[in-house]
């Protein structure tokens, strides 16, 4: 949804209507995750994708029959779909998709107020109904409990409340995917299908140290989605034109600005400082955090001498096994930019538990996690 957020906002400001197709389901192997969308507006013009081309063509065509009011769908896609075989997801894998209209002045209102919480990096998330005994595009918008009001409603109080209950859940965690329940929220019932798609803030990436290394990993997060803050005390190197895509330049001890800044579970905490005075400092305090990913660069000299320091400052083996050090993965990098692609790939693998291995030299699935 990011990547067209500013195309969708300007099209419910300015009144056009547009048909929204957004992947619900994945299985086997597929190119985009759920919560992929495509639009499709009144004048025919085409924004996002949902499957890397394979079955844009068709799904266009859908969108433009929901758009003229046939109603909201789930349509699938794949090589064992005989119906779409000849579009057919030449990855091999299927899809589901939702296509739903936004053509009245309402749905648009509806849809910019959710557009303008993603906008304003607000955590919001968005269930929908996909099948069963509910109207199929009925829409809940679920905030915080603490943060605002439910907004819509998927037909009776006991499944806004269940789905309300969960999306919550599933919004603290970043999860995004299908939910089932019987027709008044019956738990450990099938009756109705309704997807929740998250919407968390961008997840934080805090580089320390404002070497050329660190400008090139802040390009790389940026890329990957991350909201970037390079970190450094020196006022002559922690400047903004040296980190033009980094969201913020912070001048601070290291170690004075991991204690007061917000970390959680998707932070990741890239340390290039590789200076004991700022290094150990710094990682004691990153070593209390909850970060998902704790990279420290230097030589293997360098981490030997850096875990010692640790281990003096009482540092157990369980938390030094937190660290990845040496950063980055052996793709025999050189430049700072090849570095930054090094700790950016072992940064995927540790989110996704991949091995680190060349696929040619792999079988099975490819996308285990599905």
């Amino acid at each position: 949804m990011r990547d067209i957020l500013p195309d969708l906002r300007a099209r419910c400001a300015d009144g056009v209507p547009f048909a929204l197709a957004t992947v619900v389901a994945v299985h086997g192997s597929a190119p985009r995750d759920p919560g992929a969308v495509m639009a499709v507006d009144a004048a025919g013009t085409v924004l996002g994708s949902v499957s890397g081309g394979c079955v844009e063509g068709d799904l266009y065509e859908v969108a433009r029959e929901v758009l003229d009011g046939s109603g909201p769908r789930v349509v699938s896609y794949g090589i064992s779909d005989d119906e779409a075989f000849g579009v057919g997801l030449t990855c091999g894998g299927t899809i589901e998709v939702l296509v739903r209209a936004y053509a009245s002045e309402g749905e648009r209102a509806e849809l910019a107020a959710l557009l303008d919480l993603i906008a304003a990096d607000r955590p919001v998330a968005e269930a929908t109904v996909l099948s069963g005994e509910a109207e199929t595009g009925a829409r809940l918008v679920v905030r915080p409990a603490d943060a605002g009001p439910t907004t819509g409603t998927l037909g009776n109080e006991g499944l806004d409340a269940a789905v309300t209950d969960d999306a919550r859940g599933l919004l603290a965690q970043g999860l995004t995917g299908i939910q089932r329940y019987g027709a008044h929220g019956q738990r450990r019932m099938q009756e109705v299908a309704v997807f929740v798609r998250t919407y968390a803030p961008p997840p934080r990436m805090l580089v320390f140290g404002a070497i050329d290394h660190a400008a090139a990993t802040a390009r790389i997060g940026s890329f990957l989605g991350y909201r970037v803050t390079v970190c450094d005390a020196r006022p002559a190197f922690a400047t903004r034109e040296r980190f033009p895509t980094a969201d913020e330049v912070v001048r601070a001890w290291p170690h004075t600005y991991l204690e007061s800044t917000e970390v959680d579970a998707r932070t990741v905490i890239c340390v290039l400082t590789h200076d004991p005075k700022f290094d150990v400092p710094l990682l004691l305090a990153a070593l209390r955090t909850p970060a998902a990913y704790i990279g420290v660069m230097g030589s293997r000299r360098t981490h030997h001498d850096r875990l010692a320091r640790l281990r003096v400052a009482g540092v157990d083996e369980a938390h030094l096994a937190r660290l990845a050090s040496p950063v980055g993965l052996d793709l025999g990098a050189r430049t700072p930019e090849e570095t930054a692609v090094s700790i950016a790939a072992e940064i995927i693998q540790h989110r996704w538990g991949g091995t680190g291995r060349p696929l040619g030299d792999l079988t099975g699935a490819i996308h285990r996690d599905r």
